[in-house]
């Protein structure tokens, strides 16, 4: 069921939705969560399908929050709300409003958004493009325990990655960050498999794809070695190849679908790493509410220290112990990246400082 309102009011907006799940036969309220999208027109489609799909998991409240452009100077002084209102099955298994603000009101979309928030439920907010630098401090943002950010879609990823690094707040999140949650799972269980030291990492991918420096950063953090980031032609992430005392570890993916898992002294395995859809991210990023301080550690670790050599105690080299990755969700000791000296062998084991 659809509901248009043109020049309306959020007071309104709430009745439409009462109205609406009345006549579909489902007064109560199921939903789980209220998710807001910003974003603009261009986009708000894909955006909008992504978050259906994802409420078949998460049953939740979807607020589509549109900025128009106004074209004239005086059409920017003046204010107007219009609102789609969509129950059943326009909605998923939720509720979605698409709100499209023009005007003076654009200045205040957090007063339109308050009166439509589920009670007593978490508050996610999503901007697909174009972020806000702090999302914290955004009157948005402000709103909701959880801010998901995409810095794939800035066209600098590495100063967004900087800027976010400066920024954060816990509660922030990067649907970059989300797509390597496969990679790092598969990192983590190939080293749970040998008994050797890490003494160097390579990430290879795109140019401009800020998931690269986010593994990066993640296995200099967790490793405490040196990791080089180099480019290919993609799709995505293509490759990570971890020098070891016992050998090479590499996952290999050439073509964005079936990965190549290499082991010294083992047989080569397939495995599937498809590069996902952004509701399956979405969804993931769903079923946690809490701050993720894994992403946090990443992040503070510093797109620069990729290319500066590692720094070590006493003049040794840097140096880390083959199953760190997987213990990822503890703290680990911080250090730099870049190809080291031989003499990596009095390097410290990254599970003592991750003890530590």
């Amino acid at each position: 069921m659809k509901i248009d309102l043109t020049d309306t009011t959020s007071s309104k907006i709430n009745k439409a939705l009462m109205e609406g799940r009345r006549s579909i036969g489902t007064p109560a309220v199921g939903m789980v969560l209220t998710l807001v999208i910003v974003t603009d027109e261009e986009n708000a489609y894909d955006a909008l399908r992504a978050a259906n799909e994802a409420s078949r998991e998460h049953p939740s409240r979807t607020l589509v929050v549109i900025k128009r452009v106004s074209r004239s100077p005086r059409d920017r002084t003046t204010s107007r709300l219009d609102a789609e209102v969509r129950v059943g099955a326009e909605a998923g298994t939720g509720e979605t409003v698409v709100l499209r603000l023009y005007g003076e009101v654009i200045n205040h979309a957090q007063s339109v958004v308050l009166p439509l928030l589920l009670p007593d439920a978490p508050v996610v907010a999503w901007w697909p493009v174009n972020a806000p630098l702090d999302p914290a401090k955004d009157p948005l943002g402000a709103l909701a325990q959880r801010r998901v950010t995409d810095t794939y879609a800035a066209e600098q990823p590495n100063d967004e990655l900087k800027a976010r690094a400066g920024a954060y707040t816990p509660g922030d999140t990067d649907l970059s960050w989300t797509r390597i949650t496969p990679w790092r799972s598969m990192l983590a269980a190939a080293l749970d498999q040998v008994a050797c030291k890490v003494n160097s990492v390579e990430v290879e991918g795109e140019e401009f794809n800020p998931s690269c420096e986010l593994l990066a950063m993640w296995l200099a953090d967790r490793l405490d070695v040196p990791v080089e980031r180099s480019v290919s032609s993609g799709p995505g992430l293509t490759a990570v190849r971890m020098e070891t005392d016992c050998g090479a570890i590499v996952l290999d993916r050439p073509d964005g679908s079936l990965a190549t898992l290499s082991i010294q002294g083992q047989p080569d395995r397939a495995v599937a790493l498809k590069r996902r859809e952004t509701s399956e991210l979405i969804a993931e990023e769903l079923r946690r509410l809490d701050p993720d301080d894994t992403y946090a550690a990443a992040l503070k670790y510093g797109v620069h220290r990729l290319g500066e050599p590692a720094a070590a105690p006493d003049g040794q080299g840097p140096a880390a112990d083959a199953d760190a990755p997987a213990a990822a969700s503890a703290p680990a000791k911080k250090t730099a990246a870049k190809k080291a000296p031989a003499k990596s062998a009095a390097k410290k084991s990254a599970s003592k400082a991750a003890a530590k």
